[in-house]
């Protein structure tokens, strides 16, 4: 049995849950900010008076963004560009990283291959190059530009790697010997019980596709065509408020009187964040697993 906690060991504990509380609140303060800021009055917004709670609460500011249709429309776009991306470059990541983890098959070129990705990840064409070759490839302007050129992450397909090679060769033979052909292996054994590998790499590709809007405003021409983190860069940045909503000037006028620049800046920031804070925790009990599984040998 432990014993007693020394009278130093409970001090030593309590300056750490303090520098862990105030670390905690350091993260969440500004976020309950932004949150004030939205639901506050103008008069107060412009006055500098909003803390950690709205002054004169409404909720003009996201009335005012549910009624842009460019919004709803890139909110829109980035879910669909979540989904197709996400999905797609889990299938690419898995079939690329089964092969490369079976070292005892045979597969000409497999450590030449493997340098060339080493290579790729820690080096880069440059931006022109690159531009050039979606260009040639027809990419340009369509929605696959944004889902196409992140369908292969090295960084993912090591970590799965890693932990196919954690899977015992027992399972791998006996599939074999019942004749399953390298697909079926795959599917209906491997990613069965590779669930927080999987589940590690959908939440970086989530994060990284819902996040992502330089390539929405370099390679995609028209602002409808962008996805929500493109568009919330340009208002953000640029402060319009002239946007193209379903509602006409005179009645935007009389019902969003209240709105600012400010607040809707901070009102779509706060709903860019939800997804990912609604995504995030249900994969957070296999980020750990997933990064450090199959990273020790016996």
């Amino acid at each position: 049995m432990a014993g007693k906690a020394s009278l130093s060991d409970r001090i030593v504990d309590a300056i750490l849950y303090t520098i862990l509380l105030i670390l905690a609140l350091a993260c969440v303060a500004p976020f309950i900010h932004v949150a004030a800021l939205s639901l506050s009055n103008q008069a107060a917004v412009a006055a500098r008076q909003v803390g950690l709670w709205p002054v004169g609460m409404h909720f003009q500011n996201y009335l005012f963004i549910m009624a842009d249709r460019l919004f709803i429309n890139s909110f829109g776009i980035s879910l669909l560009r979540v989904v197709v991306g996400v999905s797609l470059g889990l299938l690419v990541t898995v079939i690329t990283a089964y092969p490369l983890s079976r070292d005892h098959l045979y597969m000409p070129g497999r450590t030449i291959f493997k340098l060339l990705m080493l290579f790729g990840m820690m080096f880069s064409g440059g931006l022109i190059p690159y531009f050039l070759a979606l260009r040639d490839l027809g990419l340009l302007n369509t929605f696959w530009v944004l889902i196409i050129p992140l369908a292969l992450n090295i960084f993912n397909v090591i970590l799965v790697i890693n932990f196919f090679r954690g899977i015992p060769q027992e399972l791998w033979e006996a599939a074999v010997l019942d004749g399953a052909s390298h697909l079926q292996v795959l599917f209906q054994v491997f990613i069965p019980i590779s669930k927080p590998v999987l589940a590690t790499i959908t939440l970086f590709s989530s994060v990284m596709h819902w996040n992502s809007w330089f390539d929405g405003v370099i390679f995609l021409k028209e602002a409808v065509q962008w996805p929500l983190q493109s568009y919330l860069y340009s208002k953000v940045t640029t402060r319009m408020l002239q946007w193209q909503t379903a509602v006409s000037a005179e009645v935007a006028g009389q019902t969003f009187q209240e709105a600012t620049p400010e607040g809707l800046a901070t009102a779509m920031i706060l709903i860019a964040t939800i997804p990912i804070l609604i995504v995030y925790p249900l994969l957070q009990r296999y980020f750990v697993t997933g990064l450090t599984l199959g990273s020790i040998k016996e």
